[in-house]
């Protein structure tokens, strides 16, 4: 029993190095994409501000209230474009972390798990950012009038943007989740088909809480590619308990009546 102890606690110990080595190679990616993206600051201003000064009227800008503001502005925005820009090499790490506790036949998946995430993480968050942000910046703006201006921080524009765009790339990560829940046995086609109802009103419930506009047209754009992704999930889960073998049935031990075996 000690010595079961003593192996169990080496592989807690190694799964946690494990952890801290995947952590710093993608900070340290992150670190190298910051400092090509703080070249690039300028620019990455004009992409970022696009949506908002698009909705703006003529001859208006953001501020900065603080002395340091602006330059901490800037190495958020930087940060922030390295995290997109290196997010095929993170989506790697956390394969590589994963990939023990799979099976050999499953750890081939590597490329179509990092080209998938990728794909999914930039399409919501380019989905966010050209679908929905413009609409609900618009809606903001609309209360401008001769006695009430809009006088907008970048930095409260920047927290605002992030966190949406941030929420938008990882919840389309939904049919990757769904792929290892179904793979565990944890959900699977039918209980997801069962539960749809239910799925369907925190979609929604998610889209008014993460979108930045109450208006309804905006949390609607948010929550119908949530729905499509909900059913593609049930396909993945579908195709996934195909491909899982069914577990063995131990064969039971019959007993005489005498007592012997």
């Amino acid at each position: 029993m000690e010595d079961q102890s003593e192996e169990t606690k080496m592989s807690l110990t190694e799964h946690l190095l494990e952890l801290r080595n995947r952590l710093t190679r993608a900070l340290i990616a992150v670190g190298v994409g910051f400092l090509g993206c703080w070249y690039f600051r300028d620019y990455l201003f004009d992409i970022l501000t696009r949506p908002l000064i698009n909705a703006l009227p003529d001859k208006s800008y953001l501020i900065f209230t603080g002395l340091t503001q602006a330059f901490f502005t800037y190495m958020k925005i930087s940060f922030f474009a390295s995290v997109i820009l290196t997010s095929p090499f993170i989506f790697y790490q956390i394969w590589k972390f994963i990939a023990p506790a799979l099976l050999p036949t499953e750890k081939k998946y590597v490329v179509p798990f990092v080209l998938s995430s990728t794909i999914l993480f930039l399409g919501g968050v380019s989905f966010g950012y050209l679908v929905v942000l413009p609409p609900a910046f618009r809606f903001f703006v609309s209360f401008n009038n001769e006695y009430l201006q809009a006088m907008i921080s970048f930095a409260d524009y920047l927290s605002l943007f992030v966190k949406f765009l941030l929420g938008f790339g990882l919840s389309f990560q939904l049919p990757i989740m769904i792929f290892f829940l179904a793979k565990l046995g944890i959900v699977n086609a039918r209980m997801l088909s069962k539960q749809r109802k239910y799925a369907i009103l925190l979609i929604f419930v998610a889209a008014a809480i993460l979108t930045p506009s109450p208006d309804a047209l905006s949390q609607i754009l948010m929550a119908l590619p949530l729905l499509f992704l909900y059913e593609v999930s049930i396909v993945i889960a579908r195709f996934v308990s195909k491909k899982t073998p069914a577990p063995e049935t131990q064969p039971q031990e019959t007993v005489s009546t005498n007592g012997e075996e």
